[in-house]
């Protein structure tokens, strides 16, 4: 379908439904979901010309002198929002930002994740996510005060949480989102929802369309839904568990039936270069200060650059494959965690993988027991690299890494910078409880 046939089914659609309102979306540096409503009567010369709008609003926390943008709307990204009256509906659609001459504005995240798409697409690869989304729901958002106690699978009444996670999905199936599965996670009040598997750009879209839905479906039941990554203190933090794989064509390049893991030559580079790189991508992966009390040993994430076929607690981790599924050959990267962006994340691991089939990187044997386990002097002799455990070190990393530079673009990394080197001076000058309750009493 060309653009103007498009245009014209976006205009028909919203015929047919009765759309008062558009919603026009997109996502700022941090991934924060930004929006501009327009009328019906408005939108055939947005669908042609694009909306003007203060381009700063997507510099997050670190914003510059206002600068002209123009959001134009991604016909394909159309649909009706289920919640909203079905007279006079409300539809969204994602935006690509360009700049007032009509070029890709450097800073649109969006337009970071199409150009590597873009670059993988030249060396035939076709990039398909599929992510394990992981989140709280709480009774309010003043004070983390879970709805039950359930734990991992389990079923009512332990799972406070099975009706607003069933009211999610069917709305999220009616955007057009799919949902492979849904249950309770491991800490209280904790679920997870499995995104079904898809292309990128797509699936960055989705991604920020379901965490809206998700707090949108709590917020109607009086519940607070949080993807913070690390509110409760002594239970595991939410991860955003990134399944993945390059296909050329309809061939799953990430296979090979004669290998003991039944992946191939090409795969193993693609994980030497998650590893190698994942340091320098943590400030993407994990961009928030709380992202680090997440990543700490004895909760089940990725401490170092580690894989395993088996372990959960590895950086990367090789999902046993099923005979006859050449299809379902994956690579599972278990560093991301719900609040980051998924655009800038998307592109950053691309980037990563595809640095490592480029570059033949040699992939390290894998890690069969937890590194938990394992000695200083073990850890020490094999080599393993410690990932980053403050937002400080992961801004240091990021700021030397030359592959992010190229991947993601000067702009958005100096700004991404400047928004994160912000907040952790802001962090750095709290006074928490716990030097309160340790200290005051003693010092």
């Amino acid at each position: 379908m060309n653009d103007f046939d498009s245009r014209q089914h976006v205009l028909q659609a919203c015929r047919s439904h009765d759309v008062k309102f558009i919603r026009l979306w997109f996502t700022d540096i941090l991934g924060m979901l930004k929006s501009v409503a327009i009328t019906i009567e408005e939108l055939e010369h947005a669908l042609a010309d694009g909306i003007s709008f203060d381009g700063s609003s997507i510099e997050g926390f670190a914003r510059r002198d206002e600068a002209d943008m123009i959001a134009v709307p991604d016909p394909a990204t159309f649909q009706i929002l289920p919640w909203r009256p079905r007279e006079q509906a409300v539809a969204r659609m994602f935006c690509d930002v360009m700049a007032p001459d009509g070029k890709p504005f450097e800073g649109d995240p969006r337009w970071v994740l199409k150009r590597t798409v873009e670059r993988a697409g030249d060396s035939g690869y076709t990039f398909y996510v599929s992510p394990e989304i992981e989140f709280f729901y709480f009774k309010d958002a003043k004070d983390p005060e879970p709805l039950d106690q359930g734990g991992y699978f389990d079923l009512t009444p332990l799972d406070g949480g099975s009706d607003l996670r069933r009211e999610t999905v069917l709305t999220l199936e009616d955007m057009g989102i799919g949902v492979a599965l849904s249950h309770h996670e491991g800490a209280p009040s904790q679920h997870e929802m499995d995104l079904r598997y898809t292309d990128a750009l797509t699936m960055a879209d989705a991604v920020m369309t379901f965490r809206l839905v998700v707090k949108e479906v709590a917020m109607r039941h009086g519940v607070y839904a949080t993807f913070m990554p690390k509110p409760l203190r002594d239970q595991n933090g939410s991860a955003m568990h990134l399944q993945q794989s390059l296909f050329r064509g309809e061939r799953n390049v990430f296979f090979d039936g004669g290998d003991s893991l039944q992946i191939s030559k090409g795969a193993r580079h693609y994980m030497a270069g998650l590893l190698y790189h994942a340091p320098e991508m943590m400030l993407i992966t994990n961009q928030w200060v709380n992202s680090y009390k997440r990543l700490v040993p004895g909760y089940e994430a990725p401490t170092h650059s580690t894989w395993s076929p088996r372990n959960h607690a590895d950086l990367v981790r090789v999902p046993e494959g099923r005979p006859g599924l050449e299809e379902a050959t994956r690579i599972e990267y278990r560093a991301p965690d719900p609040a980051c962006n998924p655009y800038l994340m998307f592109a950053a691991v691309l980037a990563a993988g595809l640095a490592g089939i480029e570059g033949e990187y040699p992939l390290p044997a894998p890690l069969e027991r937890s590194v938990a386990e394992l000695s200083s002097d073990e850890v020490r002799d094999r080599g393993l690299g410690e990932l980053p455990s403050s937002l400080d070190e992961a801004i240091e990393r990021f700021e030397g890494s030359d592959l992010m530079r190229r991947t993601l673009g000067e702009h958005v990394c100096d700004t991404l910078v400047a928004n994160k080197k912000l907040e952790w001076s802001e962090y750095r000058s709290q006074v928490s409880r716990y030097e309160l309750d340790r200290y005051l009493p003693q010092l």
